[in-house]
């Protein structure tokens, strides 16, 4: 299974594609889009959309987790992260792939076993998960690495690889169960005595 993650910014957005058996990952590609601090904000979404749309049909991933918003002190600063994760989203869905969204609580947890870990912590951790000999640069990329691998984390192991369900078995309660093995006839054994 193929997982694109995406760290959006405006400034500049983290991307990273992990191949999985759900287990054990290898990287596809990592990276950031850079925009030119010139441009207009409108011409960054564009940059970043049509980058993101071109890795994403080079990549051709099962599926893309992006990083959800989280509580924002700047109002600004929190409504153009989400404009850029507005893009993101839409280069996903135009490639036909399916889109899921992790909090940075819960991207952390998935990774570092931990919901306040610090980035240096979630690095270390996508250095030691992808058996990297450095941790991957820029810091936006290892931020999208890790929410791909979060997405193969928060998924149950049949379902992270692709595989079929499980068969259930065909007990529907444990009454159910410990009523089938009753039913087989027991011999019979004669008291004592009798």
């Amino acid at each position: 299974m193929r997982v694109f993650g995406i760290d959006p910014g405006s400034e500049r957005t983290g991307y990273g594609c992990i191949e999985t058996d759900g287990s054990r990952h290898r990287i596809v590609l990592y990276g950031a889009i850079a925009t030119s601090s010139s441009a207009t904000f409108a011409d960054k979404l564009l940059t970043i959309h049509v980058r993101l749309a071109a890795l994403i049909g080079e990549a051709r991933p099962d599926c893309v987790a992006v990083e959800d918003l989280f509580h924002a002190v700047n109002v600004r600063s929190a409504l153009k992260l989400g404009h850029a994760r507005g893009v993101a989203m839409l280069a996903a869905v135009e490639a036909g792939v399916p889109v899921f969204e992790y909090t940075p609580a819960e991207i952390k947890r998935a990774v570092v076993g931990y919901g306040r870990a610090d980035k240096a912590q979630v690095q270390q951790m996508i250095k030691l998960l992808l058996g990297l000999a450095q941790v991957p640069s820029p810091h936006d990329a290892a931020d999208a690495l890790a929410v791909a691998i979060c997405h193969v984390h928060a998924q149950p192991p049949s379902r992270a690889v692709g595989a079929a369900q499980p068969t259930r078995s065909k007990a529907t309660s444990w009454r159910t169960y410990r009523a089938v093995p009753a039913t087989v006839a027991r011999p019979r054994v004669k008291p004592a005595g009798s």
